[in-house]
C-alpha cells in the first residue's frame, strides 16, 4: 500500500462516523429473540424433570419440598448456564422462560450467579433444613 492511498484513507476516516457504540451510557435493546436470565413459575411446575434432564450443563436443580402438594424450589446456576434454551423448549408447562431484558448479569462475586426460585414459604422451609445440620437433606432430583 502507498503513501499515497494511506492518506486517502486517514482522510476519509477523518469525516466518517464512528463504528463502535457507547455501550455503557447509550443502550439498545436486545432482540425480540435473544436468550437472557432464566425465569421460573412454581405455580405452573409439576415436578416433572424435563428441564433438568435436558440441559447439558447441568445448571438447574429442582428441590422437593413437598411432592404431594407440588412443591418445589428451583435453584439455577446462571455462571453454568450456556442458555440454549433446552429446558424452556421441553418444559411441558411453560413454568420457564428466558428473559429478553434482563442479559447484563456480570457481578465480581459468584453468589449473584447462584439464583432460587420458589414460593417464598418453600425457601424458607429449604433454608430452615440447611441450617439444621444431620437431618434428612432435601431430595433433589
Amino acid at each position: 500500500m502507498g503513501v499515497g492511498a494511506m492518506i486517502g484513507d486517514v482522510v476519509r476516516s477523518l469525516f466518517k462516523k464512528p463504528a463502535t457504540e457507547f455501550y455503557p451510557f447509550v443502550k439498545t435493546a436486545a432482540p425480540d429473540r435473544f436468550r437472557g436470565k432464566l425465569h421460573y413459575d412454581p405455580e405452573k411446575c409439576s415436578g416433572c424433570m424435563l428441564c433438568i434432564k435436558d440441559c447439558p450443563s447441568n445448571a438447574i436443580e429442582l428441590i422437593t419440598v413437598d411432592k404431594v402438594n407440588k412443591r418445589f424450589v428451583m435453584r439455577y446456576h446462571a455462571d453454568q448456564c450456556v442458555y440454549c434454551s433446552q429446558c424452556v423448549e421441553n418444559c411441558r408447562f411453560k413454568c420457564l422462560s428466558l428473559s429478553n431484558e434482563e442479559w447484563e448479569m456480570a457481578s465480581t462475586n459468584k453468589q449473584a450467579f447462584e439464583v432460587t426460585y420458589g414460593r417464598e414459604e418453600d425457601i424458607a422451609v429449604l433454608l430452615s433444613r440447611a441450617a439444621r445440620p444431620g437431618e434428612d437433606e432435601p431430595s433433589c432430583e
